[in-house]
């Protein structure tokens, strides 16, 4: 069979498209799968690396603001659908996938018009606006948030799936992955994250913090900075860091950090927040205010809401403030354990599987439908 699977911009987007095209393949070894995004975003990147093809459309998101660009923006919209209506017809896909992110929008439609299987997976809690339109017209809606059924209007049939994570997440359990980092297993780990690009803010209060109580912090430490952020925070701490606290630019090795960890301090990311709760971590959620709909706050919030997690609002984040949570939680173990019970309980491990059964599903029902049509 052949998939087409449309997504892209942020890895957000992207790696839940290839763990769904990874799925598919290992129960149809031969299925034929297509990739379609923008040459702007990270897919051109990301999906010839996993070994899939992937085709490019020339389409752009809409800004906020009413401006000139916008009619650009609408134009390009429109000269795709001829350019994806071609696709269609030479690639002849069974089902064709949304992931989310603007690029996904004209491929989905087009497919949806065409009467061709079309399911779409929204990753965060408060659905974007190219979902929440194309939920009218496509087959199957995957969520990954209940907080996120009652913001889709339309026929589609809603499925909660859960986000596609990483399989690598699972290799570990705690005891292992400390004795391969070389951490006791009665000194509690705190890992800090912004996301791969890193988060300014998140930085500058851990630094203050280091500076501030460094020697009071008797637990292990590690702040991934980011790349870009990383020389000017070492520049930034005055004393040199004791052994327990650890500065990089990147975590390479997250899957393990994360099994071994007590508790993360990162961003409110679908992904993320996904990960952190298959895995049971705790967690102090710092959603990013830079992102559209304010989805990060809405994601933060559902493993709040189910005591998995704190929330601190960036415009509420000072050092004395991460670092008194920071000490509250890993004084109080049991507390921990309550909140990592919370977060397994909310976390999904079988994303991934439950998303193809949605697709084949969806292909299913056509079908049946197609027939009785031409009876």
């Amino acid at each position: 069979m052949r998939y087409i699977i449309s997504g892209g911009g942020t890895g957000g987007h992207i790696y839940p498209g290839i763990a769904i095209a990874k799925e598919i393949l290992s129960n149809e070894p031969d299925a034929e799968i297509l990739f379609v995004g923008t040459e702007h975003g990270l897919e051109g990147k990301l999906v010839p690396r996993e070994g899939f093809d992937i085709k490019f459309i020339d389409v752009k998101g809409f800004k906020r603001k009413l401006s000139f660009d916008t009619f650009k923006t609408v134009g390009k919209l429109l000269k795709s659908f001829g350019s994806i209506r071609k696709l269609l017809k030479e690639f002849e896909p069974d089902a064709v996938i949304g992931t989310g992110g603007y690029v996904c929008f004209p491929v989905v439609f087009i497919a949806a018009l065409k009467k061709i299987p079309t399911i779409i997976h929204e990753q965060n809690a408060f659905p974007g606006v190219a979902n929440k339109v194309l939920a009218r017209y496509v087959d199957a809606v995957a969520i990954s948030f209940e907080e996120a059924r009652s913001r889709f209007k339309g026929r589609a049939r809603i499925t909660l799936t859960g986000n596609p994570i990483r399989k690598d997440l699972f290799l570990l359990d705690r005891k292992k992955a400390r004795e391969n980092l070389g951490l006791a297993d009665d000194v509690p780990l705190v890992v800090i994250f912004g996301g791969s690009l890193g988060a300014e803010h998140i930085n500058e209060c851990v630094r203050d913090m280091i500076n501030l109580h460094g020697s009071e912090i008797t637990y292990n430490l590690i702040l991934a900075t980011g790349m870009k952020h990383y020389e000017k925070i070492m520049r930034d701490i005055k004393a040199p860091l004791p052994d327990n606290i650890q500065v990089v630019p990147y975590i390479y090795n997250m899957g393990e950090l994360l099994a071994a960890a007590d508790l993360a301090v990162t961003r409110g990311g679908a992904i993320t927040v996904s990960e952190l709760s298959a895995l049971g971590v705790p967690s102090i959620l710092v959603p990013s205010p830079f992102v559209a709909e304010n989805h990060q706050e809405y994601n933060a919030r559902a493993l709040e809401n189910k005591g998995a997690a704190v929330v601190i609002l960036q415009s509420q984040l000072t050092h004395e403030i991460l670092y008194g949570q920071i000490q509250k939680l890993i004084k109080d173990k049991d507390l921990r354990k309550k909140m990592s019970l919370a977060a397994k309980k909310s976390g999904i491990k079988n994303a991934a599987p439950a998303i193809y059964m949605l697709v084949k599903k969806a292909i299913n029902i056509k079908n049946t439908q197609q027939k009785k049509v031409s009876f």
